[in-house]
């Protein structure tokens, strides 16, 4: 791996953390962005990189989308990110678990890790064996999956009334790219209001099986960033929205709940220049983190709701700044965030 400051994904971070257990097998990065508002707050994702580099290019930029996020999300925390670097066998045991945990608790606090990509609510029970700094358990709104669906749900059709002039999602196509918790939640909520869902998964079957549940249409995952349709929403793992693929959208609106979509930060302008709305995704997917956070300020159900419910009123603020401004929405969104952090 090159050296971490050198990397353009690289922002000021306040500390990046290389962890190794050779006893369990532990590879981890722990990145934290910012604690201008709080303790740095963030996932851990437990994933395998054929590139070990392109590990630690995640962790620098989840963890400076987990500031912007929970800033534009009004919560008293600042941005972390953890990533596992798991084997091609993604083998995950207890003792590479409590190795993780002991790393977390040695910052004493200054990071607070919850679920992400690759680990469970189970595992969040397995790592509180070890170390208090852990979010998201049972108890504390557990899976944030339905919570960050709710949240990009509202998005969505905040963004079909900016772009399409409605909010009455019956009849709108809809295509999500991923239909795990997030993207699966979401599209159950727009086929209770009547929209025409084309749903695309790396897993097909589960794709099919949804599909047919809600009276959808399953296309391949290469398919369905092109496939024709009012708004397309990418629900998957990040860095998809390229020049190259943004050339083949068919779509008035980009807005998902996957982290990272634009692949170098660039891309916003191509988006824009082609007449398609983005949702900046840490604004539109916030829900998740909104929940998870709850006990730092002892939020309950009726507050986590009414935050969440706020999530159209953020995009829209970002939506009409870049109206009036000509600067993109993903841009406009980066600004509000960085003056709340403090830079």
């Amino acid at each position: 791996m090159t050296a971490f400051w050198t990397e353009p994904d690289f922002d000021d971070h306040e500390q990046v953390l290389f962890v190794r257990d050779a006893a369990s097998g532990l590879t981890a990065l722990i990145a934290i962005h910012s604690t201008h508002l709080g303790p740095a707050a963030g996932g851990t994702r437990f994933w395998h990189y054929a590139d070990p580099a392109a590990g630690m290019r995640d962790a620098l930029r989840l963890s400076r989308g987990m500031s912007y996020k929970n800033a534009m999300a009004g919560l008293p925390a600042g941005g972390g990110k953890a990533v596992i670097l798991a084997d091609a066998a993604r083998t995950k045991t207890p003792e590479l678990l409590a190795a993780f945990a002991r790393a977390v608790d040695g910052l004493g606090g200054k990071y607070i890790t919850a679920q992400d990509v690759g680990m469970s609510e189970a595992d969040m029970v397995s790592l509180s064996q070890h170390t208090a700094h852990v979010a998201g358990l049972p108890g504390q709104g557990g899976d944030p999956g339905p919570y960050t669906a709710r949240g990009v749900y509202l998005g969505v059709k905040a963004a079909a009334q900016r772009a399409l002039g409605t909010s009455d999602m019956k009849g709108v196509r809809v295509a999500i790219q991923g239909v795990g918790s997030v993207g699966g939640g979401l599209a159950r909520y727009l086929a209770a209001d009547g929209a025409d869902l084309i749903l695309a998964d790396m897993d097909h079957a589960r794709a099919i099986a949804l599909a047919d549940e809600l009276g959808g249409r399953a296309v391949a995952k290469e398919e369905i960033l092109s496939f024709e349709a009012d708004i397309v929403s990418p629900c998957a793992l990040g860095a998809i929205l390229t020049e190259q693929s943004i050339a083949t959208l068919r779509t008035r609106v980009v807005a998902g709940g996957a982290n990272n979509q634009l692949a170098t930060g660039s891309e916003g302008r191509l988006l824009q220049d082609r007449g398609i709305l983005y949702a900046p995704d840490y604004v539109i997917n916030a829900g998740g983190i909104i929940n998870v956070l709850r006990h730092i300020d002892g939020a309950g159900d009726d507050e986590i709701n009414a935050r969440i419910d706020r999530i159209p009123d953020r995009l829209e603020a970002v939506w009409q700044e870049s109206e009036a401004t000509g600067a993109t929405p993903d841009s406009v969104a980066d600004r509000m965030a960085q003056k709340l952090i403090g830079r």
